[in-house]
C-alpha cells in the first residue's frame, strides 16, 4: 500500500513499476545494471475518489498523458531501491495536491492600529533614509 494521507491509500497493485538502464554518464555501472525506475499509473482505472480523479486529470502537468496515465521516470541515484522509492514519493506528492482543497481569501479591512502602525513605520523609514542624504 502507498500510504498518500492519512485516510487514502493506494494499493501497490494499480502501480506498474519497471526497471530500465538510466541515461547519460556512470561509467561501467550504466551499462550492465537496470538502476532507474519507470513508474506508470492509471488513473481512470485506479481506487482514488472520483474527485481526486477528476482533479489530477485537469491537472496541467507534462506526466500526465492525455489517456490519463502517471508517467514518472526516476534515475537520481545508484540503486534501484532509492529510485523506487523517490518515484512513488513523487506519485504522492502529485496526488496529495489534489487533495488539499484551497479555500477562497476573504479580504479583510485592515484594524485601525494596523493602519496606524504602518503608516508610523513609513514615517520612520523615510525619516531614516532623508537622515542619509549630503546636506550641502
Amino acid at each position: 500500500m502507498l500510504q498518500i494521507s492519512n485516510n487514502l491509500s493506494i494499493p501497490l497493485s494499480e502501480i506498474d513499476l519497471s526497471a530500465i538502464r538510466s541515461q547519460g554518464a556512470g561509467g561501467q555501472n550504466v551499462n550492465k545494471v537496470a538502476t532507474a525506475i519507470h513508474l506508470r499509473f492509471d488513473i481512470m482505472a485506479s481506487s482514488l475518489p472520483d474527485r481526486s480523479k477528476e482533479r489530477l486529470m485537469n491537472l496541467r502537468d507534462r506526466r500526465i498523458t492525455s489517456e490519463g496515465v502517471i508517467v514518472i521516470k526516476s534515475q537520481e541515484h545508484r540503486s534501484q531501491e532509492r529510485n523506487r522509492a523517490e518515484a512513488l514519493d513523487r506519485l504522492r506528492s502529485l496526488i496529495l495536491t489534489t487533495t488539499v482543497i484551497v479555500l477562497p481569501r476573504k479580504l479583510r479591512t485592515p484594524s485601525k492600529g494596523q493602519a496606524r502602525r504602518r503608516l508610523e513605520d513609513k514615517k520612520r523609514q523615510s525619516q531614516i533614509k532623508e537622515s542619509r542624504k549630503i546636506v550641502e
